[in-house]
Formats: C-alpha cells, structure tokens, sequence
C-alpha cells in the first residue's frame, strides 16, 4: 500500500521545507559531473511539487541556494545559476497549468542580473495562483536573514517608527523575509545529513525534522508521502505535557 493512501487528511502539514542534498554525490557516484546531478534534481523538485499538490499541502519551501554555496567553484555556481533561469523559464507554463504561485526569499541584489529578471517575471506572472505557494529560498541564509532584521529593527527604532519596548517575537517574524508565510510544520533533508545547515533557524523553532538517506536525485513523490506519514505518527507538544494535549481536545 502507497503511504499516499495511508495519510490522513486530516493532518496534513500546511507547510513543508526540504533542504535539497545530495545532487553532487549523486552525479559523482555515477562518474558524472556534479552538475549533471543539479539537472536531474530538477525532476525531484516537480515530483515534490506534485506530491504536496495532491494531497493539500499550501506551502512548500526549498532551499536551493545558500549564501555559503557562492564558495563553490565557479564552474559550479556559474552552471547552477545558468540551469535556474532555464529551468524557471521553462517551468512558468507549469506552473501557471498547476495553479502554483512562486515566491524567492533570500539576497535576490546577489544574483546575477539576467537570474534576477527572470525571477521576477516569472513571479509576476504566477501572482495570481493560489492552489500551492513554491518558495524558492535562494542566495538565502539564516543568519543573514537575522542580522538584516535587526539591523532593520534597529533603524526604525532610531527614526522613531518603532518602540524598542514593544520589541516581541512578533515584531521579529514581520521582519523576516517569511512574513507572508505560516511556520512549516515539517523540514524534509535527504542524502542522510542531520542538520539545519543555516536555514530557517527562527522559523523552525517547533518544526518536526525528518532525516532519510535518499539524494536529492532519487527523491520521489512517494518519498514525499512517506515523510508525511511520518510526521502524522508524531506527537506535536509545543512545549506542553501529554496530558496537556488529551485536556485540551
């Protein structure tokens, strides 16, 4: 039986992150360039896209590119930011057929140009969707998202458009750049690493973390499913005790 059909409906995560592993350690063990391993994780990105369409999950969030993976050999970056433009063009129609709204958090002004241009016309154009939100989550990291809040917090202090007394948890979020967006309920990584890697550290405070050794390449919808079945046979306590939770319902 598909784990698909042993989800309940009822308890399906309005938000899930994936971080995206293993695309390079794919492609090497087949004795390929590391970038033939990115190319072949785009199909993994529409069997994920896919999944959570079918079974209602609103918000989906993928970390594509860290501000750490500018590091990498140029050769790399320059194919990676290359085989995004290509891979949103083509991908626009989709979307829009899908009813799949996209949205980009991370340093956009540090893409290259044409990257950028095709972002957000790609963007514009899907604005209207409303049945799955992709967030791609590029040239993005945590502790960049982090300082650039605070250091925005603490200009609208200084010019008097902000209380530092009223300063909560509250004002912190509605600086983020996932505002607009509900915290996910589940982080998806694959290739068998367990960490966060610098990615969502705010936003995934009370998260259920799901680790399997699958690569990115090889990651299917029913891998997908199973991580959802997964998350459903949890206990989500937000701090409080079992008996808490048995009181409240």
């Amino acid at each position: 039986m598909s784990f698909k059909d042993q989800l309940n409906t009822n308890k399906i995560p309005e938000h899930v992150a994936i971080i995206m592993d293993g695309n390079g350690r794919w492609a090497e063990k087949k004795g390929e360039h590391r970038v033939f391993g990115h190319t072949k994780g785009v199909e993994s990105v529409r069997e994920a896209l896919t999944a959570a369409g079918e079974i209602g999950v609103k918000y989906l969030t993928l970390y594509a590119f860290s501000t750490e993976n500018w590091n990498r050999p140029k050769e790399e970056v320059d194919a990676l930011m290359d085989l995004l433009v290509k891979t949103i063009t083509m991908e626009v129609d989709s979307l829009n057929e899908n009813d799949v709204r996209l949205h980009v958090i991370g340093d956009l002004d540090s893409l290259p140009p044409g990257c950028k241009e095709a972002l957000e016309e790609s963007i514009e154009e899907t604005k209207n969707n409303t049945r799955v939100n992709l967030i791609l989550a590029l040239s993005y990291s945590s502790r960049w998202e982090i300082t650039r809040a605070i250091k925005n917090i603490v200009e609208d202090v200084q010019n008097g458009d902000l209380n530092s007394d009223d300063i909560d948890t509250e004002t912190i979020d509605n600086y983020l750049n996932t505002v607009n967006f509900p915290e996910p309920e589940l982080l998806i990584r694959t290739s068998g690493e367990r960490r966060i890697s610098n990615f969502l550290l705010w936003q995934l405070a009370y998260s259920e973390l799901y680790f399997t050794e699958t690569l990115w390449p090889d990651f299917k919808k029913e891998n997908f499913f199973e991580a959802i079945y997964n998350y459903q046979k949890r206990e989500r306590r937000f701090g409080k005790t079992s008996a808490q939770l048995l009181s409240d319902d």
